[in-house]
């Protein structure tokens, strides 16, 4: 018997296909549904009323389970969720799922795994063949340490629900990812002033091309890596210019090098005036911050739209085998000396969808398959995981040195060395 922890997208993918290949396993979540962060409802979620899927619904979906013609093309939260509760639905996976559950505590005990568990104040230890770790990336928000005393309202991201939190404040947002924008948007209509303290250059991308989702569009003609930077990046400057024509620092490397922003908003409002640009914070006294070109602006509430850091509280760091900013692991997924133990969907890239990590959890059960059987195939990859753990499988992009690109991958290159490795375990 197998333990998934989490019923998210990744937890759901994990759960289907172990089943799919005939592995028992039960699964653990801390909400009383499927759906991880994207329900809203779910109180240990980091969802916003205002927050839609940044990539297409045909580059995001499920193969098996396609949504609905009726959903938009880029969905809202709320339709995620009843995706994810059909998806559960349609593979019989509800009835492996503990919900209300808390894993409090995963450990070695000889070649097996003690899971405990808690339960309204009650634990329960339970013995089992191996853990999927599944419970997601985006809930242990990174807190930067701010210069000065800010004696106003100060929130990270992760607390943000509804724009009427911001209802005639003076709003300073820290950061310029996808949520900062989404957030930065919203405010908009609510604030007495907004403005943006971003300290480094991002790449913009709008949701729509001439009527298209922006990601579904090329593809078809695989050009070299340098020569689709260039060409993507002209592109871009073409049809939205640079940031710098906005008020916000050009990026100072190159495109795919950092996961871009996908919004068709906020630089409208900056053009607009609607949200101001600012640099870095230097120092806070009171409900005055001072920004590194020496410009001050007084605030009632300031978001710290800074991201999240990798966080599995109920298992020691070491037998992740963590090196630095995260595990460091083949196909961010087997563990170079453990056979029972996989990170699921501990990876990010632009395009790689949810059938990516589809992908990725088939593989898991394949192996875990052909291992209960002995077969050859399994042993090969055990050699393979415990040679290339680490392997950056970047597709020669140079990722930027950030603790949220710590587990980014491309695309592609990834894809390709799953697919290699489950024709192995196909094989027989």
């Amino acid at each position: 018997m197998y333990a998934v922890i989490g019923a998210g997208p990744m937890g759901l993918a994990t759960a289907r296909n172990l089943k799919k290949y005939g592995i028992p396993f039960v699964g653990f979540d801390l909400n009383t549904d499927v759906g991880g962060l994207w329900d809203i409802d779910n109180p240990h979620s980091t969802m916003y009323e205002s927050a839609h899927l940044i990539s297409s619904k045909a580059m995001t979906e499920f193969r098996e389970i396609p949504m609905a013609d009726e959903v938009a093309t880029y969905p809202h939260h709320r339709e995620m969720k009843r995706y994810f509760q059909q998806y559960a639905a349609h593979f019989g996976l509800y009835e492996h799922y503990e919900f209300s559950t808390r894993v409090v505590q995963v450990v070695r005990d000889g070649d097996e795994w003690l899971v405990t568990t808690e339960v309204n104040g009650e634990e329960q230890c339970r013995r089992f063949s191996g853990v999927l770790i599944a419970n997601g990336t985006l809930h242990t928000p990174n807190l930067p340490n701010l210069p000065g005393r800010f004696d106003g309202e100060l929130m990270h991201s992760c607390e943000y629900r509804h724009p009427s939190r911001f209802d005639d404040k003076r709003v300073l947002v820290v950061g310029c990812g996808n949520s900062a924008c989404d957030i930065a948007v919203d405010a908009v209509h609510r604030a007495a002033s907004v403005d943006m303290s971003v300290r480094r250059g991002y790449y913009f991308l709008p949701k729509f091309i001439g009527g298209k989702a922006t990601d579904s569009i090329g593809g078809k003609i695989k050009l070299p890596r340098a020569l689709k930077q260039k060409v993507d990046d002209r592109l871009i400057r073409m049809i939205i210019g640079k940031p710098s024509d906005y008020g916000l620092p050009d990026p100072d490397y190159k495109l795919y090098e950092s996961h871009p922003v996908i919004n068709s908003l906020v630089l409208h409002h900056l053009g607009h005036g609607d949200i101001g640009p600012r640099p870095d914070i230097a120092d806070m006294q009171g409900r005055t911050v001072t920004f590194t070109d020496g410009s001050r602006a007084d605030y009632d509430l300031i978001l710290l739209a800074t991201g999240y850091q990798l966080d599995y509280p109920f298992i020691d760091s070491d037998l992740l085998n963590w090196q630095g900013d995260a595990p460091d692991l083949y196909l961010n997924v087997f563990h170079p000396r453990y056979h029972n133990l996989f990170m699921m969907g501990m990876i990010e890239a632009a395009g790689l969808g949810w059938e990516g990590r589809n992908e990725q959890a088939e593989l898991v059960a394949l192996y875990l398959k052909r291992r209960a059987q002995g077969d050859a195939a399994a042993t090969v990859l055990e050699t393979i995981k415990r040679e290339r753990a680490g392997d950056t499988l970047d597709g020669g992009y140079r990722y930027l040195k950030l603790s949220r690109m710590a587990y980014y991958v491309h695309k592609d290159s990834y894809r390709a060395e799953v697919a290699k490795q489950r024709q192995a375990l196909e094989q027989q």
